[in-house]
């Protein structure tokens, strides 16, 4: 399998945190220009400058992804700045944990819905589209979306964080078959339990929890691969493969029982 050239420019959404922060530290190095989203200033600051310790030349933006027309600009122009070699749709959300057990789910309210699928599609989408054209002209060029374990099977504790996560990956997916003939490489990434601001608040068992700095390690080395769905750990995959394969009745009283992300 021939590898990917290795990416001098990237941009990482959500790179202040979590699996985009650990990411951007995983390509930080002399000769690399990495370029951050995030929220919060302080945590993206802290995030470019650990970049710039490992001889990378970093910037950092607040942007929201969900907005469009900022998006489309911010893309455009860091693309043009210098080209993009990898883009990684990483930032999303989830309405937050809390246990409610048997009979005791909560779901998402109707904000939250709509927060998430805004973050979550829209945010991926805001993101990859504006680049599409210059990768295609280009003949190269890669992009990672970023999905989840939840793409497998919609939950009834978090349906739209779910749906979010399953719409992600079968785009992805389809970008790879349309856009892969024309030297444009996609993968999908479903991670498991990864240490993260979203993990931080689950207050049930996580397992086979894994640490951001291994998550990004396995996420690089398949990218370096051109690996269509990077999904891990393979216990976690499994299972959530297989959820999505039985039947509905078995899949229901088990995920019923499960605890649920609240408000």
């Amino acid at each position: 399998m021939t590898r990917a050239p290795t990416p001098r420019h990237i941009l990482i959404t959500g790179g202040s945190s979590g699996i985009g922060r650990a990411l951007a530290l995983e390509y930080a190095a002399p000769g690399v220009r990495l370029t951050l989203t995030g929220r919060d200033p302080a945590r993206l600051d802290d995030a470019v400058d650990a970049c710039r310790a490992k001889g990378a030349e970093a910037e950092g933006r607040i942007v929201d992804v969900a907005d469009r027309d900022a998006m489309e600009a911010f893309v455009l122009e860091t693309d043009a700045v210098r080209p993009l070699d990898l883009v990684v749709a990483n930032a999303g959300i989830s309405a937050g944990t809390a246990s409610g057990g048997q009979g005791g789910l909560m779901g998402e309210s109707a904000e939250q819905t709509r927060r998430i699928m805004a973050v979550n599609v829209d945010g991926v989408m805001n993101t990859v589209l504006p680049l599409i054209p210059r990768f295609r002209e280009r003949r190269a060029g890669q992009i990672a979306l970023v999905s989840s374990m939840a793409a497998f099977r919609g939950f009834p504790g978090a349906p739209a964080y779910c749906a979010s996560k399953a719409a992600v990956k079968t785009w992805g997916e389809a970008l790879r078959g349309w856009l892969g003939p024309e030297g444009v490489r996609v993968s999908v990434i479903c991670p498991g339990f990864v240490e993260s601001r979203i993990t931080a608040a689950n207050d049930f068992p996580m397992p086979f929890f894994m640490s951001g700095e291994k998550a990004a390690r396995i996420i690089r080395r398949k990218l370096a691969r051109d690996r269509g769905r990077i999904a891990f750990p393979l216990p976690t995959y499994m299972g959530s493969w297989l959820a999505g394969a039985l039947p509905d009745g078995l899949v229901d009283a088990i995920t019923r029982r499960m605890p649920a992300k609240g408000g």
